[in-house]
């Protein structure tokens, strides 16, 4: 292993390949930054350029991408309540209440460290045992992905103490939402009303952007102040070691659920970050205190969603099945550069493999550092005044929500969830149960019926499957426990 490793790191030392590491990782930062442009489409933009590419600078260059792109999603979501990915969704519960403390590069910071983290542990992962977990994995069918996705559900009641209740119904919300347009087993149009736009479903990062970003908008239009700044205190920036030291079970955790999670197919780091979130939450000394504003709560989604990169490409390099939406169009690129994906990829190109392998981990610790030094020039974010943040937030709203299909309905579907956002934020409903609920909608509905198709209406198959009677089990008693604690506390 450790000659296969050398021998990976002499080949990603190249000028050329070095290089093309550094492009992906600056590339992914921007782009993942930018509201709505996901590491998915960043990789399908740069796709085309790697047509006249070598393997390993090609793929070496996506892959950056991919790393770079999840934690550059944080950045928005921390500095303008924005989050930049789908998996940094989660992020803003405490990034964004941290920002108007002042205390946004403290953010960052714990941010970037995190995702560092993260996405190091699973690149070891990755190098270590890769085919084995691999074989885990595969043995996944209907039953155990509609487990794991109702589990992932079942996040939405511990995001926000007090409102279970709100959390449930949000998750149901966002569970209708995603049943609008054709069904996926049948064909016929359900709740379109007869909009072609719909007839294709309604896509969530528009709600998202609409839920987050537009409601903030309008949130800072109705409490207009051309003179409020947000001061944050740039002599202290970084977060001290003594205040990283005592997360190190946490983070260590969060890695470990975002690798596994992002070994799945179909799953990804949206899904780990929500669940890696609540079992910091589960675990905490103090769960009262996440979504005040607190470095945990920041440092746990992103150690998962980054961990969860390393890990969607085990089951695409070892079995030629995308972990993720992202490792799909790498998958494609593979395809494009002559080069098959499985267990023979690992005797017939080795030194491309490790070379994939050293590539991904030089690309975490290049936004490591970059992130590190630049946590002062993000941070002046939280210092431009209202009056002109609240526009150019709107301005990348509508790019993001325009550019994902080119149509001009996600641009309407994204103002009207900004306008029901705003009105949800007034009741006291938080917008991330609804955007998990439609992540996990077509998921669940999907591996549902199917499951019943193959196992003729048998319900029980869910519970004498031993991973779906697991989860399923860890389901019941995540929506429990809130109710359970309580009633522990009265006593």
């Amino acid at each position: 292993m450790f000659d296969n490793f050398l021998m990976g790191l002499y080949s990603i030392l190249q000028p050329i390949n070095l290089f093309s590491v550094l492009v992906g990782v600056v590339s992914g930062i921007t782009i993942g930054a930018l509201p709505g442009l996901s590491a998915t489409m960043g990789a399908a933009i740069l796709l085309p350029f790697t047509f006249v590419m070598e393997p390993i600078p090609a793929i070496a260059m996506l892959s950056a991408l991919y790393c770079g792109a999840t934690y550059g999603g944080s950045i928005s979501a921390i500095l303008i309540n924005t989050p930049g990915t789908p998996a940094a969704a989660v992020t803003t519960l405490d990034g964004y209440e941290l920002a108007k403390k002042g205390k946004a590069g403290k953010a960052l910071g714990a941010s970037v460290i995190a995702s560092g983290i993260g996405g190091l542990f699973s690149v070891l992962v990755l190098m270590l045992v890769a085919p084995q977990l691999a074989k885990i994995a595969i043995t996944f069918a209907a039953p155990e992905y509609f487990a794991l996705a109702i589990f992932g559900l079942s996040m939405v009641v511990n995001i926000k103490s007090g409102n279970e209740l709100k959390n449930i119904i949000g998750g149901l919300t966002g569970l209708f939402l995603a049943t609008v347009g054709m069904d996926r087993l049948t064909g016929f149009s359900r709740f379109a009303f007869g909009n072609v736009h719909l007839l294709s479903g309604i896509n969530f990062i528009p709600v998202m952007i609409g839920l987050f970003a537009a409601t903030e908008v309008f949130r800072l239009a109705e409490t207009w102040d051309k003179s409020e700044i947000i001061e944050t205190d740039f002599s202290d920036l970084l977060p001290k070691i003594s205040e990283i030291l005592p997360l190190k079970w946490s983070i260590l955790r969060s890695a470990i659920i975002g690798t596994f999670i992002g070994i799945l197919p179909a799953e990804g780091g949206t899904v780990a970050a929500f669940i890696s979130y609540n079992e910091a939450k589960r675990w905490s000394k103090h769960p009262e205190k996440f979504g005040t504003g607190i470095l945990e709560g920041v440092t746990a989604p992103e150690t998962a969603n980054n961990a969860a990169t390393g890990g969607a490409m085990i089951p695409t390099l070892t079995l030629g099945i995308p972990g993720s939406s992202t490792t799909a169009v790498i998958l494609g690129g593979l395809m494009i550069q002559g080069l098959r994906p499985g267990p023979l990829l690992f005797v017939q190109q080795p030194n491309f493999i490790w070379s994939i392998f050293v590539a991904m981990a030089i690309a975490n610790i290049f936004f490591l550092f970059a992130g590190l030094f630049g946590v002062k020039i993000f941070a002046q974010v939280t210092r431009i005044p209202i009056n002109i943040l609240a526009p150019i937030i709107m301005v990348l709203c509508v790019i993001g929500s325009y550019a994902l299909h080119n149509n001009i309905a996600d641009v309407w579907i994204m103002l009207i969830a900004g306008l029901m956002g705003s009105l949800f934020r007034k009741i006291g409903f938080s917008p991330v149960p609804i955007v998990l609920g439609m992540v996990l909608g077509e998921l669940i509905e999907v591996s549902l019926r199917q499951t019943m198709i193959i196992f003729d209406n048998n319900l029980s198959i869910f519970f004498t499957r031993p991973y779906s009677a697991v989860f399923l089990s860890l389901a019941i008693l995540s929506v429990l426990w809130p109710f359970i604690r309580k009633s522990f506390k009265k006593r």
